[in-house]
């Protein structure tokens, strides 16, 4: 394993993007936990939904039809979900204003249940959410794919990252970042994997001060083929 300094990280990235204030337009901020609790149980399952059905199809196609997906699902409002019969997610799933995936569909209400369950011990999803240091966020997406639907691999995580919350993401150049430093070898959803990434996450949080997510950005901005 070879964990470069995060400076080291930086000044590449830098120079690759045209300097400091030039890299500061491409790496953003997340949330804070304050704001990350705050966030309706509602736009957690919108979140997850649209994360589910954009995974292995044209996202653009699922940003175009998103305002449908809304009045189709109530606004995603989790007591409304749950008192959906079968029948009227079958009819759902037959409805030319979103993607026709049955399977998929049915995930909503599978999502809506976990959340549900959440809630009654936490209070709201969103304070569950907020409750992971960056030191277990891994163990937040070990979570989401267990206890949700179709929110493994990098779903789940890409669906944090959408609504604010601090992670890093095993993106192109991150993965491939991780792999050549030997950080990592394994495959990416491996607890041995999930582990090694997030520990060296920390390590370079502790060294830079900055949030998981802009670490990420930078370590993604460094490396692979996106240079300016």
């Amino acid at each position: 394993m070879n964990i470069e300094p995060f400076a080291d990280i930086l000044k590449r990235a830098e120079q690759r993007k045209g300097g400091a204030a030039a890299l500061s337009y491409y790496v953003s901020q997340p949330l804070s936990r304050k704001q990350i609790a705050a966030i309706p149980d509602d736009r957690f399952l919108a979140e997850m939904t649209k994360k589910v059905f954009q995974s292995g199809f044209v996202w653009r196609v699922i940003e175009a039809k998103w305002p449908d997906f809304e009045t189709v699902f109530f606004g995603f409002d989790i007591e409304k979900i749950l008192l959906m019969p079968d029948e009227m997610f079958e009819q759902k799933a037959t409805d030319k204003r979103i993607v026709r995936n049955f399977k998929k569909v049915m995930t909503v209400r599978d999502n809506a249940l976990m959340i549900q369950d959440i809630r009654h011990h936490h209070g709201s999803f969103g304070e569950f959410v907020a409750s992971f240091e960056p030191e277990r966020i891994t163990e937040l997406w070990l979570y989401l794919k267990k206890h949700g639907a179709r929110l493994g691999g990098n779903t789940g995580p890409y669906m944090l990252r959408a609504l604010g919350v601090d992670t890093f993401l095993f993106s192109r150049d991150v993965e491939d970042y991780l792999r050549k430093h030997e950080i990592i070898d394994g495959t990416l959803t491996s607890q041995k994997t999930l582990k090694a990434a997030n520990a060296c996450f920390v390590q370079w949080q502790q060294e830079s001060g900055l949030s998981l997510q802009e670490i990420s950005q930078i370590v993604s901005l460094s490396w692979g083929t996106n240079n300016r």
